[in-house]
């Protein structure tokens, strides 16, 4: 790893020196691979999943429960969860209509997953708050050099 603002490497350079197997992602755009990746792992989509965890929910509790998101964005997180198959979505025959979301059982099996990335970060938050500080400050230092 790179000392922020500095040439000296601490440890392997890329992932690839130490897990082949992160060399063979398909980084071309059309990859579905690439494109699920990209849904579960966008802003919103994994806050979505994490409350269906706890459970079933209506479309006003989500949009609340989740600080910042625009309801038209919203709409379009479940969608595309639903589409993949990862969220169910129940509109019951009452006036006025009544929506329910909850994860389905593929929805559920990214919970570990998920799990695992929240306590990764949990984990390492200081040391990515001094790397980013040390980062920050080096290229404060650069631009005050170039002036």
């Amino acid at each position: 790893m790179e000392i922020p603002g500095s040439s000296q490497v601490t440890e392997p350079a890329s992932a690839c020196e130490t897990s082949p197997d992160a060399c063979q992602w398909d980084v071309r755009e059309d990859c579905d691979v690439r494109q699920i990746l990209d849904r579960i792992a966008d802003k919103w989509s994994l806050l979505v999943i994490a409350l269906l965890e706890v459970k079933t929910m209506r479309f006003g509790e989500l949009s609340k429960a989740i600080d910042g998101i625009s309801k038209r964005m919203l709409t379009v997180t479940l969608r595309n969860l639903e589409r993949d198959g990862l969220v169910h979505r129940t509109v019951y025959a009452e006036v006025p209509p009544r929506v329910e979301y909850r994860l389905s059982p593929l929805g559920c099996t990214l919970l570990t997953t998920i799990q695992s990335l929240v306590s990764w970060t949990e984990e390492h938050q200081e040391q990515i708050a001094r790397a980013r500080e040390a980062f920050d400050a080096a290229q404060r230092d650069r631009a005050v050099a170039g002036s």
